[in-house]
């Protein structure tokens, strides 16, 4: 299930909109204003912003602009009352990735997500982990983890090849790594709740079988 951060301050749109959404299977945490985005977006990690334009307090496109200039990626929809050229400019110069003028058709708001939910980076996931393979990030219960180079590299290979043993030379080499070195490494994944196994004499897997 996809997590929507949802920027809007009409109330009437809004609960009509969530339902709606939550209907397609998406996942929506509701704000009201610009500053709420920033509080959330620091607590949790998100697959698409949907943000109108006109909101208190931080307007939608100088607060996409601050996300972007953080280093903040995520896919963003603006849903704005915003229909001249010069907003809609505006919008995709602050790194919008799509631009829809109110009143919208509901469908077409649901085709535009999966739209970009087909684009978006390719992710992998095993018990409460999800790994960005593109992003190289993994996260648990969608929080984010943060990992040494070597556990990170680590922790690509492993994502690459879930349920497959990867062979220690494998390891060695892609590392550049000693045996004592990567079976501390490979603690140290563990103690996160990463499920690696060891298979004697060969490698290690990640998975549950």
């Amino acid at each position: 299930m996809k997590n929507i951060l949802f920027l809007e301050d009409d109330e009437v749109l809004s609960e009509s909109l969530i339902e709606l959404l939550e209907s397609e299977h998406f996942s929506i945490v509701h704000v009201k204003n610009g500053e709420e985005v920033l509080e959330k977006t620091f607590e949790e990690h998100f697959d698409i912003y949907l943000f109108d334009v006109n909101v208190p307090k931080i307007n939608g496109f100088e607060l996409l602009k601050q996300l972007r200039e953080s280093g903040d990626s995520t896919p963003t929809i603006f849903l704005t009352a915003l229909s001249d050229i010069d907003s809609l400019s505006k919008g995709f110069d602050v790194g919008a990735d799509d631009y829809i003028k109110k009143p919208f058709d509901f469908d077409e708001l649901v085709i535009r997500l999966n739209a970009i939910v087909k684009k978006q980076y390719r992710i992998d996931t095993i018990d409460d982990f999800t790994f960005n393979i593109d992003k190289n990030e993994l996260y648990k219960e969608k929080r984010f983890i943060s990992l040494s180079p070597y556990e990170l590299s680590l922790t690509q290979l492993f994502f690459k090849n879930i349920n497959k043993t990867v062979s220690k030379e494998i390891l060695y080499d892609e590392l550049s790594l000693s045996d004592g070195s990567l079976r501390v490494h490979i603690a140290k994944l563990r103690k996160i709740g990463l499920p690696i196994v060891t298979i004697k004499g060969v490698g290690y897997r990640l998975g549950n079988s």
